[in-house]
């Protein structure tokens, strides 16, 4: 952790909704004009599309069915804690993109599926953004420990079923996979899922946990995603001290506490509790920053 150069961490697994919390950020440093250097946690896999194919079945080959980009084999890990402690120490570091689709290597003139070079981060930074799926990694076996260099962390935790409906229609609709190959790398990926990243949402700052209101018994035949009103989000304070929930209730209407350290709210309302709790959290990094140069 660093009060000269701080570090927000956004971790959630594939088709939790960590962009949309991205989004609620870059709102923020836009509204407050605070200047963010950004980093996504595919930038610091192992393989690119191709290669991954051809280790997933190299591993298979070898009876081992659950290689996959939630554990830490299929990652760089320890060069995402190097990149975090170096902008930690001297505001600097280094990253990459990992192009999704067509429209994407367009904006980046390199393949779907492969990486572009590594770059410096950009000078001058007040904070770096980190989204991606190991933003607060613990690995004491491999000398890992992400976790202790992020200034805040965020978990984005939708119910399982959600979370799998989610990435179903993500999957399917933006890059072309079918509802069997999806359900196929939900399996494949279950092991690493419970080992590395659920551990991580006890080393959150705060939770964000969305929970529908309708039926997702079934999230492999959900024709639709449950909307934001058809849903509530649980926020869970690792540390309550200083939260004013009556100020929170006070503003986000029909929002109530379910424990000491928790307060639920309509769906639709999430983005305003974000602005609401984020806002002074972001400012608090910034002043000790500007304090300490």
């Amino acid at each position: 952790m660093s009060a000269k150069y701080p570090i927000i961490s956004v971790t959630g697994s594939s088709g939790a909704g960590t962009s949309t919390v991205k989004h609620t950020f870059e709102q923020i440093f836009r509204r407050e004009n605070i200047k963010a250097a950004f980093i996504e946690g595919d930038a610091f896999h192992l393989h690119d599309r191709a290669s991954m194919k051809k280790a997933v079945a190299e591993e298979e080959a070898r009876g081992n069915f659950h290689l996959s980009h939630f554990g830490p084999d299929a990652n760089l890990l320890k060069e995402l804690e190097n990149t975090f402690s170096s902008y930690g120490k001297t505001g600097t570091g280094k990253t990459r993109h990992y192009v999704h689709d067509e429209a994407e290597a367009q904006k980046y003139g390199a393949p779907a599926g492969t990486f572009t070079d590594w770059k410096d981060l950009p000078e001058g930074a007040d904070i770096l953004f980190y989204e991606g799926l190991h933003g607060a990694v613990i690995l004491k076996d491999r000398g890992i420990d992400i976790a202790s260099h992020a200034d805040l962390k965020i978990g984005v935790v939708p119910v399982i079923n959600l979370e799998w409906i989610q990435k179903m229609h993500r999957d399917a609709k933006v890059r072309g996979y079918s509802p069997e190959d999806v359900t196929k790398t939900i399996l494949r990926r279950m092991p690493d899922y419970v080992h590395y990243i659920t551990p991580q949402f006890s080393e959150t700052d705060i939770n964000f946990q969305r929970v529908p209101t309708v039926d997702t018994s079934n999230p492999f035949v959900a024709r639709w995603i449950p909307t934001p009103d058809e849903s509530l989000v649980v926020i869970r304070f690792k540390d309550p001290r200083g939260i004013d929930f009556a100020y929170l209730k006070t503003m986000i209407q029909d929002s109530f506490m379910s424990r000491a350290n928790s307060i639920v709210i309509p769906g639709g309302k999430l983005d305003l509790a974000m602005q609401l709790i984020l806002t002074p959290m972001i400012h608090r990094l910034v002043d000790l920053k500007r304090r300490s140069s």
